[in-house]
Order: structure tokens, then sequence, then C-alpha cells
């Protein structure tokens, strides 16, 4: 591992998820990758690790941090630790996060429309979930409806319908008036 290799835990609105920045780069694809249910090595050395702790619900990877949530009858005193362990044995093993089986979903090329909707969702809504230990990915647009992903600590959370309603469907509707309602799916 590397001698200067540090990560500490943050809160985020979710009080199931706790985001882990890592000192040194988790994943570094476009998107962040969610997992949902335990994953083989071969998809992902990481989350596979992390799935190993009792009470771990999800992972989801990010470019410098890893979301973790729990089962709400489990106590993040006891997951720590053990989450930590599983962390730094990973970052010593010099395996990647994401592992050779892992092919990244095809994202749906569509018209004009779309591609502003992408746009918007990556430069001003991404960065701001992206901080609070979430992702949020573009599924579909039809009819006026954007259908998005919410992945990582945003995913569950007691506050993502505000932030979905009042703050993502407000700013597409800004720039995209055809737009009526963005739906999580």
């Amino acid at each position: 591992m590397d001698p200067g290799f540090r990560m500490h835990a943050e809160r985020t609105p979710n009080p199931n998820s706790i985001k882990w920045v890592l000192s040194s780069p988790v994943h570094e694809g476009v998107a962040g990758v969610d997992f949902e249910q335990a994953p083989s090595e071969g998809l992902s050395p990481l989350a596979a690790g992390i799935f190993a702790v009792p009470g771990v619900t999800a992972v989801f990877l990010g470019s410098n941090f890893v979301t973790i949530s729990k089962a709400t009858d489990v106590e993040w005193v006891d997951l720590a630790e053990p989450i930590v362990d599983a962390i730094k044995s990973w970052a010593a093993s010099d395996l990647p996060a994401v592992g050779p089986d892992y092919v990244p979903p095809t994202a749906d090329e569509g018209d004009r429309t779309i591609a502003r909707i992408v746009e918007i969702l990556e430069r001003d809504v991404r960065p701001y979930v992206a901080m609070d230990g979430g992702e949020i990915t573009f599924k579909g647009y039809h009819d006026g409806v954007v259908e998005v992903v919410l992945q990582g600590s945003c995913s569950g959370c007691p506050s993502s319908t505000v932030t979905l309603k009042m703050g993502i469907e407000r700013r597409l509707k800004q720039e995209i008036p055809e737009i009526r309602e963005v739906v999580a799916v």
C-alpha cells in the first residue's frame, strides 16, 4: 500500500450511507459503478471485499470515493472497522477497483434534447450529487419525462425526492422547457 494512503469518512444526507474518501483514485471511468449485491472478484475486487462485511447492502465506486450503504438494523460503529480493513486490504493489493469482467452499460445516444439533458446532468448536477457520495445517471427521455438512476448515497435517501424535484427537475426545466417531469427509476 502507498505509504501516503489515507481515507476518511463523510456523512451523507442518507443515514444508511457513508462516503469514504480516499487519497488515491478508486475508479477512473466517466460514471461511477454501483453494486446492489455482492459482485464476483472479477467484476470488482473492491466491492466484493466490502460486501464480505455483514450488513453491507450496496457499494458505489466513484472517482476517489466509495459510498457504502448498510442495512437499517446494523449500526455504523459495528461496520466501520471491518469496512476500513476491507478498503485498506484492496489498496494494498494493487488490484483494480473494477475487474476485467465488468462491462459498462452503453449510453443511449439520441436526439438533441437527450444530448442537452446529458450535458446539464454532467455539468451541473453530477458534481453536487458526488459531493454527498452519490451518482446520477441518465436512463431515458420520452414524452417530456426524463428518467434518471440515483445511486450511491442517493439511492433510498430520504431527501432524494427533494433533490430530484426541487434541484434536478427545476434545473433541467430552466434550459429545456419541454421537460415536464424528472423521475427516478
